[in-house]
């Protein structure tokens, strides 16, 4: 009696290209032998979290010489990062020597148990990343135009394939129509006119040059780490655009002569039996889809950073609440609900205990002038009619 081959479930390991499900004990012997494994994220999403811990898990336990990067930290950052993981710093000096508010600020909380394991086991934890500001600045006036002295020793990036030329036009669109749903924007079909149109942009080429560069500087701190020791695996933590299809970092792997490189993605299904596309990584663990049971908190929408000054705005985000108040890149912020506010945890803080509808005093530094703004977040039938 031959047995009906069943379709995948949550909980299995699937090789994307012929749709089977794979034996975890053979996967992680196969990927083992591997220099580089990429593990891919959306970054909000609780359970995918857990799926990279316990990954980790099963990778240490076939190659206890292993690094894990981090795309959440800049390499500026990387000695808070060392004393992490020897021991030397508390879970709040952590977060506030890595900046972890300025430069990611998404919930520390759930990315406690990845630093929690390397630190518990020793394992090296590697900035991976660049200052925003720098990919910022490509995004604006291209690479040609930063001169090399100032491009944080990242090399160029190799030509991306016309594939991901193509998705990060999807991503641009989507960005440019005020969308965030990247899912979306991957299932719209969007035109080959439109297609070609945009990416003969000016402004497209050089988000390319950003993203490309990117990928780039992910790409060669994973690649110097195997270099420095012959059996070590580098593992990375990155969001899923820099790792499917192979396209973005193992892309730029492989024009460093790094070819071993594997990429495991989470996906989470709504139904039995779903189909995903073939090529989409190596191998991919299936998820049950849970909506977040509590709705977004309210966003302020700025990148904050730690100055002698106090609390300095680095960015303020493009039809945000604080744009929309008048908050300006430099200001300085002095207090928030009354309250002094000296570390960006303080600002954070008081921002997550804030509900939906609420109108916020905020003071500010302007060069040499004191401003008091009032920022009105809007209720969430308005963010979620």
């Amino acid at each position: 009696m031959v047995e009906t081959e069943r379709c995948a479930q949550v909980g299995d390991w699937i090789d994307p290209t012929g749709g089977y499900p794979r034996a975890p004990q053979d996967l992680f012997e196969s990927l083992s032998k591997y220099r580089v494994v990429l593990l891919g994220e959306t970054h909000d999403r609780a359970a995918q979290h857990r799926w990279q811990l316990h990954t980790l898990v099963a990778l240490y336990a076939h190659n206890p010489n292993m690094v894990i990067g981090f795309e959440m930290f800049p390499r500026s950052v990387q000695p808070a990062l060392d004393q992490w993981v020897d021991g030397k710093l508390t879970e709040s000096e952590f977060l506030s020597a890595s900046r972890w508010h300025a430069v990611w600020g998404y919930d520390a909380d759930l990315y406690w148990p990845l630093f929690h394991f390397a630190r518990q086991n020793r394992i090296a934890m590697v900035a991976l990343n660049v200052e925003r500001a720098l990919i910022s600045r490509i995004a604006e006036h291209g690479w040609a135009q930063v001169p090399e002295a100032e491009r944080g020793g990242i090399g160029r990036a190799a030509p991306i394939s016309n594939e991901y030329q193509r998705r990060l036009a999807e991503v641009f669109l989507t960005k440019a129509q005020g969308n965030q749903d990247m899912q979306a924007a991957q299932e719209r079909d969007w035109g080959d006119e439109e297609m070609q149109a945009t990416v003969e942009l000016p402004k497209f080429k050089r988000f390319t040059e950003a993203q490309s560069t990117w990928d780039r500087a992910m790409a060669e701190a994973l690649a110097k780490r195997v270099r420095s020791a012959g059996d070590r695996l580098a593992v990375g933590i990155m969001g899923r655009g820099h790792v499917e299809f192979g396209h973005g970092v193992a892309h730029q792997l492989r024009d460093l002569d790094v070819s071993a490189v594997a990429t495991l993605l989470p996906i989470e299904i709504t139904a039995p039996c779903e189909t995903f596309p073939p090529k989409i990584a190596d191998a991919v663990f299936l998820l049950d889809h849970v909506e977040p049971e509590t709705k977004p908190r309210p966003l302020l929408g700025v990148m904050i950073e730690a100055t002698e000054e106090g609390v300095r705005v680095t960015r303020v985000t493009e039809g945000s609440v604080a744009q929309r108040a008048g908050i300006q890149s430099d200001d300085v912020i002095v207090s928030a609900a009354g309250a002094n506010i000296d570390k960006p945890s303080q600002l954070v803080a008081t921002i997550r205990k804030l509900a939906f509808g609420t109108w916020l005093p905020i003071t500010v530094r302007r060069e040499d002038n004191i401003v008091e703004i009032v920022a009105k977040f809007p209720s969430a039938d308005e963010i979620h009619p």
